[in-house]
């Protein structure tokens, strides 16, 4: 009887390593992440920068630094398993966000957009846990000393356009009272158009995006 106990719960502690040990496979691996990529890539880039003591065109050095710092503490967020981003509107207006869809957890083959455009309301914060991918620019609006990618070196902006911002960022969008501009306390945002992302980027202006209902996931960030 004895034998047949031990038998036993060694089938046990088997069986329990066996459906334990899928749930550690299935676990994401960070440095697949196509934002972790990127922080590392640019990361690298900025080093070599600094190490070589040449400036990057249009960033002096204190703004190097500032991306550096910035983007070490992204790519430690990426690697402490932090997968959302989130976006706090300071605007005075109604802005729009990208944001996972409701179904994204089921399959929908009828999904024409890899997300979803939600609007987010002045003063309002997207929810945590809720992964704001981006904002939408309208056809209006200029972005304040705007560069297109973390190490500093991008497109000029112009148009609409869709800002994705890395995960574990939270981006801050105020509006400059004597230039009507954006800005952005983020620098390391990437400009999406209908061309480089399945995306839903409409050609609208802020006066049309003032008429939406807020319906963005979100909490009172004052």
């Amino acid at each position: 009887m004895k034998i047949w106990k031990s038998l036993l719960i060694v089938l046990m502690i088997v069986a329990n390593l066996a459906f334990a040990q899928p749930s550690f496979a299935d676990r994401p691996k960070f440095s697949k992440n196509p934002d972790y990529i990127e922080v590392t890539k640019a990361l690298k880039q900025l080093s070599q920068t600094k190490d070589a003591q040449t400036q990057v065109e249009g960033l002096t050095p204190e703004e190097i630094k500032k991306r550096t710092e910035e983007l070490t503490l992204q790519k430690y967020a990426l690697e402490t398993g932090i997968n959302w981003g989130q976006c706090n509107n300071q605007t005075g207006n109604t802005i729009a966000v990208y944001g996972k869809r409701p179904n994204d957890d089921d399959e929908d083959e009828d999904a024409v957009y890899e997300n979803g455009l939600y609007f987010l309301a002045d003063g309002q914060s997207t929810k945590n846990n809720w992964d704001c991918d981006g904002i939408y620019l309208p056809n209006d609006v200029q972005v304040a000393n705007f560069t297109s990618s973390p190490n500093g070196q991008g497109e000029e902006l112009t148009g609409a356009a869709a800002l994705k911002i890395l995960d574990g960022t939270q981006l801050v969008i105020k509006r400059n009272p004597d230039t009507t501009a954006i800005e952005l306390n983020v620098p390391t945002v990437k400009v999406l158009n209908s061309k480089n992302a399945n995306w839903f980027i409409p050609d609208i202006s802020q006066d049309i995006i003032n008429t939406r209902v807020p319906n963005a996931p979100s909490t009172s960030s004052r």
